[in-house]
């Protein structure tokens, strides 16, 4: 994963291995969530053109009737997985090129640092 922020010149950039969350997992984190979170899960089909926003302010209110005196069920198409950090590189865009750059390499339960060179 990479994260720019060009106008601060930094930036972060992780590895590791990406997992597919198991349902008891998603189940309690969706639980965990607030109710009207979980309504508009149900609301969002992440990413799908919509016409108009009055369109999911619409259906959610009528899913909020509906889940009103009862759990809010886990829509089956919501999930979630997990990223297992291996090494995480921060980076500080510096005068004349010389950039701070640091990098975190997973040691067990902590972390070994070291400075690279631009």
């Amino acid at each position: 994963m990479l994260f720019p922020w060009h106008t601060l010149d930094r930036q972060v950039h992780v590895t590791g291995r990406v997992e597919k969350m198991s349902t008891f997992e998603v189940m309690k984190y969706f639980h965990s969530r607030p109710k009207d979170s979980q309504i508009a899960a149900w609301v969002s089909k992440q990413s799908t053109r919509i016409s108009a926003r009055g369109v999911l302010e619409a259906k959610f209110l009528e899913l909020k009737q509906k889940f009103a005196n009862g759990e809010v069920p886990l829509p089956s198409f919501w999930g979630g997985f997990r990223v297992r950090i291996d090494t995480v590189e921060f980076w500080q865009g510096g005068e004349h090129r010389l950039h701070d750059r640091f990098y975190y390499t997973r040691e067990g339960e902590g972390w070994h640092i070291e400075r690279l060179a631009p």
